[in-house]
């Protein structure tokens, strides 16, 4: 793969013309100081009994910025605004949220723009889109990105999408869903990338970047292997790690990577520490 050779400097900078950030993308990407920050999901049962705890103790263990889950949508303004200044205090950011399809309906959005804002987030992303079934239902769920991307534009956010593995099953016409998704929504949506999920089902991590400059602005980096699935460390698995961060930063116009962790042999805390100390090493 020689994604440096086949994209110029100059058409790097013209796509990360689409990317709300694209400035601070390509200063961090030619000094190779992407955040690396923890998906929270991979310390949910620590997090739901203490979350600034929890913050506190990632952010020591190194991790630059965090992305809060679903359970966020219940916190009070006032919570987001402790959380906020807990964060602050550490230094750690958080630069996303992951949501269900409530946060992009008329009835629940300016509740999730309204605590984003607070949180200092760059995308409110959709991780649930339900359980659509047909290309035209997938069509659907683009249609409400980009309805609610519209909205979050006029108060400096930006709608966000997460795929996981029912996104990478084609359809009976041949067509996956993930790619209906990204054809048809707005250049500026971001196009978050599950990693774990895309090795799982057999498609190629580093392909599916170069389909889509630019708009691969944050990474999942969870793992997978044949034989013990998702519950494998960063490193321990297939994922050809390397070759995906070069073409996430020469191509993929990333912002930020977050590690995430669906379970493994070690505590969460412990896991988590691992998988950054992983990350670090192959960043070395």
């Amino acid at each position: 793969m020689k994604t440096q050779d086949n994209l110029s400097r100059r058409s790097f900078l013209g796509f990360l013309a689409v990317a709300p950030f694209g400035a601070a993308v390509l200063a961090s990407a030619e000094t190779k100081q992407i955040p690396i920050g923890l998906e929270l999901y991979s310390v949910r049962e620590v997090l739901a009994k203490d979350v600034m705890g929890t913050v506190s103790g990632v952010a020591k263990m190194g991790y630059q910025c965090v992305e809060f889950y679903a359970p966020y949508y219940k916190w009070t303004t006032d919570f987001a605004t402790q959380v906020r200044k807990e964060m602050d205090s550490l230094g750690i950011r958080c630069y996303s949220t992951h949501n269900d399809m409530e946060s992009f309906t008329p009835a629940g959005i300016n509740k999730a723009i309204e605590l984003n804002k607070i949180l200092g987030t760059h995308y409110i992303v959709m991780a649930y889109p339900g359980e659509p079934k047909t290309a035209d239902e997938w069509k659907k769920v683009a249609d409400t990105l980009n309805r609610a991307n519209d909205t979050m534009k006029a108060q400096g956010l930006n709608a966000g999408y997460h795929n996981h593995d029912a996104e990478w099953r084609p359809l009976p016409d041949g067509k996956k869903p993930l790619e209906i998704i990204a054809e048809t929504t707005d250049k500026s949506i971001m196009m978050q990338f599950d990693v774990g999920t895309c090795l799982a089902t057999g498609n190629d991590p580093v392909a599916w970047i170069e389909k889509n400059p630019g708009r691969i602005r944050s990474l999942h980096l969870k793992e997978w292997s044949p034989k013990d699935g998702y519950k494998v460390l960063l490193g321990e698995g297939i994922g050809p790690w390397k070759k995906i961060f070069a073409a996430a930063e020469s191509v993929g116009g990333v912002e930020y990577y977050l590690i995430e962790q669906e379970g493994s042999r070690y505590s969460e805390l412990e896991t988590v520490e691992r998988c950054l100390k992983a990350y670090k090493t192959m960043r070395a």
